[in-house]
């Protein structure tokens, strides 16, 4: 993000957390520690080889969800593992290994060594439930995500009403989405993110919160699993941000179908 202190706080309040602050190469980082997963935000902060390349990310792209990382137990292992089966390394520190987004599909994947801190989750937000990849080419998901990377493919579905096919790759206790259009052919064109989808206990309660709190949210609906509600953040408290991800909250397990 450009403005860190409005990236954190606009985070800091959607989840209710504390985040863990790191400054290192010239660039500020937040970490917000849940039951599944961290988030980070990161900006340019001073002068340093991480702040050029935040930079230079900020010029091309703009802000928005920039890497998925997985967490590897064995970093140099999984590394070998990945490049022997195809995957471009594309920067290798101590801790973390970047693959070319040529070779996933066009998002930037990384494997991450460090294990996460404790949660800091709260019981009506404690997880993240699913990160939302837009694909135009479902094949190539599955060889990358399932063959290269290794992830388990737990449901593979099209629903013609929607115009979709969904595959749904379990990563841990979270799971990456993959949509495609199924009215239009397949084709070359790079994978994009489409946002995170967070995980809630009491989606009323969330929605009354994040509403009281300044946040710009849709109305709850109901979800597309029997009992379930879901809500969309449309954008931040004034003077804060969530960086233009696109944010659902919705009422679900972290159960996959498998048929």
């Amino acid at each position: 993000m450009r403005d860190f202190e409005a990236g954190m706080d606009g985070y800091r309040r959607l989840l209710e957390i504390e985040p863990q602050i790191e400054d290192a190469g010239g660039a500020r980082r937040a970490w917000f520690w849940l039951d599944n997963m961290g988030l980070e935000v990161v900006a340019p902060h001073g002068d340093g080889t991480s702040g050029d390349r935040v930079r230079g990310r900020l010029d091309a792209a703009g802000e928005g969800q920039w890497l998925v990382a997985l967490t590897a137990s064995d970093l140099d292992a999984e590394t070998r593992l990945c490049e022997r089966r195809g995957l471009a390394i594309a920067e290798r520190t101590e801790r973390a290994t970047m693959f070319e987004p040529a070779s996933t599909g066009g998002i930037q994947v990384a494997l991450m060594g460090f294990p996460p801190l404790p949660s800091q989750a709260t019981a009506g937000l404690p997880a993240l439930d699913h990160v939302v990849v837009r694909t135009a080419n479902v094949d190539r998901a599955v060889a990358n995500f399932g063959g290269r990377l290794g992830l388990d493919l737990r449901l593979d579905r099209t629903n013609e009403a929607w115009g979709a096919r969904q595959l749904f790759f379990r990563c841990g206790e979270g799971v990456l989405e993959f949509g495609a259009s199924t009215k239009r052919p397949p084709s070359d064109e790079p994978d994009s993110f489409g946002g995170l989808a967070w995980r809630v206990t009491d989606p009323d309660a969330l929605h009354a919160r994040l509403a009281t709190d300044g946040f710009n949210v849709s109305e709850l609906r109901t979800g597309r699993k029997p009992g379930t509600k879901v809500f969309t953040v449309r954008d931040a408290p004034s003077g804060t941000t969530l960086g233009g991800v696109p944010t659902l909250m919705i009422q679900q397990t972290a159960a996959l179908e498998t048929a």
